[in-house]
């Protein structure tokens, strides 16, 4: 065969894999979804057991909180990649392509490799749905759900690759989460806010209490700045199973006290192009001056994180200057305050609960200076919408709302409604589609702006799947 025909023998192999692989994500998708889902572990338990429990083959860092899992995994990852380390990372929810939460080497998982894994579980995967139906413990239609089969299937993917360290983000909560099957050295705890009531609790420290359910007997538990609410129920688990704490300084110590108080710490930090500089207290070392490629206060608390969670792992001791420095020049985080068009500025931003539009508002007074900001809102029906549009406002000079393609989307008339009680009549448009909608607040902004470049601005949030949709118009990859 000549090599013009090699080659087109394998792009036609490539799209058969491709095509293979779409088939299998539709048709894990047709199982009960990421957001209706039973609270139990043993589901997930079973599956690994037939499977030869693979997530004993690899050790674990393991993420819960309520914002900044996804961005604090993939500079943890980074770190880890540096230090030549063979990585997995699962992370959700995903903005392209579902194979992104499953990434091996900082990659996500070759079309390749994620069917061949799903041809290894999918006999063992049909054995327990067996088993489900028959018990009839969950209803007749009580198969692994959506999410517990791709957990096992990335950890499968991890003992298969082989990879030595897997950086495992929870899907919701911690406790009688799918990734809780794991048995992490360390456990990292992002800041532990109101999100996913109807599931997590009520109140904060209920909330915390689910997400405490990660740190494991002898683990290292890597605390974010937390409410004084969340921080005692977090401690109280940790000293239950005789774990280790490791805590970031409580965000009312500033200036000289915060050299002298110890514990984690940012500090110093200051704006950059395309960033920010800060200088980190982890656990081992203090590290000047490193740049970080992401804007915002909150990513670099989630550098601090990524940094302690690392030095967790490897004993407590410090990381060469250079490993920190080399990984985070390189990370990045996709829909997180992400430039993806320029005149206008256009920023799209996955934020969904109110925790998150606050770092969002912050990061776009410290980051940016629009003259005029309009915002293109989308959410999901079951947020705290009033509570994320009242933190919005103050920044947003006019607001589109509208929605993405998920099912779980608010209601456009009643999202409307809501925004017009905090923002006014004359501040809300409508838009059905989410092209529209961009085009609309891209006019508004640049009608009355009176510079050009970052003078008018948009702005797209409200939920991942907004966010990933958004990118998706704009040609992100």
């Amino acid at each position: 065969m000549s090599r013009g025909g090699a080659d087109a023998s394998r792009r036609e192999e490539d799209r058969a894999i491709e095509a293979r692989a779409r088939e299998i994500y539709h048709e894990i998708l047709r199982r009960t979804p990421e957001h209706d889902f039973d609270p139990t572990i043993d589901r997930v338990r079973r599956i690994v057991d037939l499977l030869g429990e693979p997530q004993r083959s690899f050790r674990a860092i393991h993420l819960t909180g309520t914002n900044g899992k996804t961005s604090t995994a993939r500079m943890i990852d980074a770190l880890l990649r540096e230090l030549n380390l063979r990585t997995g990372r699962f992370t959700s929810p995903h903005l392209a392509n579902v194979r992104e939460r499953i990434a091996i080497d900082g990659e996500p998982i070759s079309a390749e490799a994620w069917v061949r894994t799903w041809d290894d579980i999918a006999p063992y995967v049909g054995l327990v749905d067996d088993e489900l139906v028959a018990s009839g413990k969950y209803g007749a239609t009580g198969i692994l759900s959506f999410f517990e089969v791709l957990t096992a299937m990335a950890f499968a993917a991890f003992a298969d690759a082989p990879v030595d360290v897997a950086v495992l983000e929870v899907g919701m909560g911690g406790e009688w989460d799918s990734t809780n099957v794991v048995d992490a050295e360390v456990a990292v705890l992002t800041p532990i806010a109101l999100d996913h009531e109807r599931w997590l609790g009520h109140t904060v420290a209920e909330i915390a209490g689910v997400k405490s359910g990660i740190i494991k007997p002898g683990a290292t538990a890597v605390l974010a700045r937390q409410s004084d609410e969340a921080l005692a129920v977090v401690l109280d688990r940790a000293e239950a199973v005789g774990a280790r704490v490791v805590v970031e300084v409580p965000d009312d110590v500033e200036g000289e006290e915060l050299l002298l108080t110890p514990g984690l710490a940012v500090l110093a930090r200051s704006v950059a192009v395309g960033g920010q500089v800060v200088t980190l207290r982890g656990i081992g070392a203090v590290y000047e001056d490193v740049f970080v490629p992401l804007h915002g206060e909150h990513q670099a608390h989630n550098a601090l994180l990524a940094v302690a969670a690392v030095e967790a792992f490897l004993g407590g001791v410090a990381l060469p200057g250079e490993v920190v420095e080399a990984a985070f020049a390189g990370v990045t985080s996709p829909g997180r305050m992400e430039l993806v068009r320029s005149s206008p500025t256009v920023l799209v931003d996955a934020a969904h609960n109110p925790a998150g539009a606050r770092a969002a508002v912050a990061t776009l007074e410290e980051a940016f200076a629009f003259e005029r900001l309009v915002g293109v809102f989308g959410v999901m029906g079951d947020k705290d919408v009033e509570g994320i549009l009242a933190e919005l406002e103050p920044v947003l000079d006019e607001i589109v709302v509208t929605h993405s393609s998920s099912v779980r989307s608010m209601e456009l008339e009643d999202l409307a409604e809501l925004a017009r009680d905090v923002f006014g009549e004359d501040r809300v448009h409508v838009a059905d589609r989410l092209s529209d909608a961009l085009t609309l607040a891209a006019e508004l902004a640049e009608s009355e702006a009176m510079g050009v470049g970052t003078g008018a601005g948009v702005i797209a949030l409200g939920s991942v799947v907004l966010a990933a949709e958004v990118r998706a118009l704009f040609g992100r990859p």
